[in-house]
C-alpha cells in the first residue's frame, strides 16, 4: 500500500546529479569561504574584498546553476517533452523507439498518443547520467501514468540498437546522444537510428551539445528536411531539436 503510494506519480528523476551535487556543494564553500575572508583582518582591506567577494559572487553563481538544473529536471523538461511529442503529429499506431530513455520521459509521454502502438526504450542505464536510472523505475512510471501495456524497455548500446532493420516508425531522444564518446561513436548512433527506421520515419532528437553532428550525419545519409532548432530555454542548459525524415 505504501509503495502503491509513492509510485502514484511518475518521477523523473534528476539530470546529470554529480554535476548538480558539485555545483552546490562547491558554490556553497565558495560563498562561505568569501564571507570568511571579508571578516579577515591580517589581511589588506582591498586583497580581503577581492577575494571575499569574488567568492560569494563565483559561489552564488554555481549554486544558482544547480538550481537551473534542478528546475530544468522537475519543470521544463516536462514542457519540452510535450513540445517535441505535438511536433511529432503521431497518429497512435507507431511503433516509437526512445533512444537512451533513461527513467521514461520521452518514451511514456510519447506511449499516450500511442493507444493502438508501441513504445520501445533502450538504456544502458547509467546512473551518472540520471538519477535512479534503472529498468524498474521506467516501468514503474509507466504503471504510474496508465501505459505499461504499451511500454517496452531493452538494455542496449545506442551504437547497437537491439532492434531488426526497418521496425521503427519514430525514433526520439533527449539528452542521451551526447553521452556516447567521441564524434565517431554518436554518428555510429545515428546510423543505427537510421538502420531501424522504416522508409519515411522520423526523428525528434533534443540535447545541448553535438546537434550539428546529427544534422550532418542525417544529410550525409541522404534525408531531406533535416533541420536544427533554435535554442529552447525550457530546459537548462539550453537545447535544441533535430528533426527530419527517412527518405521513402
Amino acid at each position: 500500500m505504501e509503495r502503491a503510494k509513492l509510485m502514484s506519480r511518475a518521477d523523473y528523476g534528476i539530470d546529470a546529479p554529480p554535476v548538480v551535487r558539485n555545483l552546490a556543494l562547491g558554490g556553497t564553500a565558495l560563498v562561505i569561504l568569501g564571507m570568511i575572508f571579508l571578516r579577515l583582518t591580517f589581511i589588506p582591506p582591498l586583497l580581503s574584498s577581492i577575494v571575499g567577494y569574488w567568492g560569494i559572487f563565483a559561489g552564488g553563481s554555481m549554486v544558482l546553476t544547480s538550481l537551473f538544473m534542478i528546475w530544468s529536471s522537475k519543470v521544463g523538461k516536462l514542457r519540452m517533452r510535450k513540445m517535441l511529442i505535438d511536433s511529432l503529429n503521431l497518429t497512435g499506431n507507431e511503433t516509437l523507439l526512445d533512444v537512451g530513455c533513461g527513467r521514461g520521459l520521452l518514451l511514456i509521454g510519447a506511449a499516450k498518443h500511442l493507444p493502438n502502438g508501441k513504445a520501445i526504450g533502450v538504456d544502458l542505464w547509467q546512473t551518472v547520467d540520471q538519477s535512479g536510472n534503472q529498468p524498474e523505475v521506467t516501468l514503474e512510471n509507466a504503471r504510474a501514468e496508465g501505459v505499461a501495456e504499451r511500454v517496452e524497455v531493452k538494455t542496449g548500446d545506442m551504437r547497437e540498437l537491439p532492434l531488426p532493420d526497418q521496425s521503427i516508425d519514430t525514433v526520439v531522444a533527449s539528452l542521451s546522444i551526447h553521452n556516447v564518446p567521441g564524434k565517431e561513436g554518436r554518428i555510429k548512433a545515428i546510423h543505427e537510428i537510421h538502420r531501424v527506421l522504416k522508409p519515411g520515419g522520423k526523428v525528434a532528437l533534443l540535447d545541448f551539445m553535438a546537434t550539428d553532428e546529427y544534422l550532418a550525419a542525417l544529410e550525409s545519409l541522404g534525408w531531406k528536411g533535416v533541420q536544427r532548432s533554435g535554442l529552447s530555454f525550457w530546459m537548462f542548459p539550453p537545447v535544441r531539436m533535430v528533426s527530419g525524415r527517412k527518405p521513402a
